[in-house]
């Protein structure tokens, strides 16, 4: 077997990782990929569920992301937990993942966040979706 040699990285380089809101958190029940799980004859061979529970025990994983060494963590926030509703927020919600944010800064990581990684508020599906020109406007007002 031929030798490898080891390769350094760049100065300044930076481990990290990154999660899907509704891959990990947990009963994420009201947007359009949850409907698409459970839809019967749905191709999907294992619906989310309860997943790894992200969303109540995110300080226990981002502790071990800075255990690994990780310097950056890319997250989505899900925009259906946020506005469950149209025009309705949930401060718990916000709240939430500002103390992801904070956690992450406490333990040295960086946080990237994602404000849609492909799941969609039911309510925005029942209007038309991504087809309608409002669905613009109305993610604008959410990243806002």
């Amino acid at each position: 077997m031929a030798s490898q040699k080891s390769k350094a990285f760049p100065k300044g380089f930076t481990w990290g990782t990154a999660t899907a809101a509704h891959q990990v958190e947990g009963n994420n029940w009201n947007n359009d990929w949850w409907d698409w799980e459970h839809t019967p004859g749905s191709p999907c061979v294992e619906p989310s569920g309860d997943t790894c529970d992200h969303f109540n025990r995110y300080p226990q994983d981002i502790a071990m992301l800075k255990s690994w060494g990780f310097g950056t963590y890319r997250f989505s926030v899900e925009w259906s937990r946020i506005e469950p509703e149209d025009g309705e927020f949930s401060q718990a919600s916000i709240d939430h993942y500002k103390k992801m944010v904070q956690c992450c800064r406490d333990n040295g990581i960086t946080p990237i966040v994602t404000l849609h990684h492909f799941t969609t508020p039911r309510w925005v599906v029942a209007e038309g979706g991504w087809h309608t020109a409002s669905t613009v406007d109305r993610f604008l007002r959410f990243a806002e």
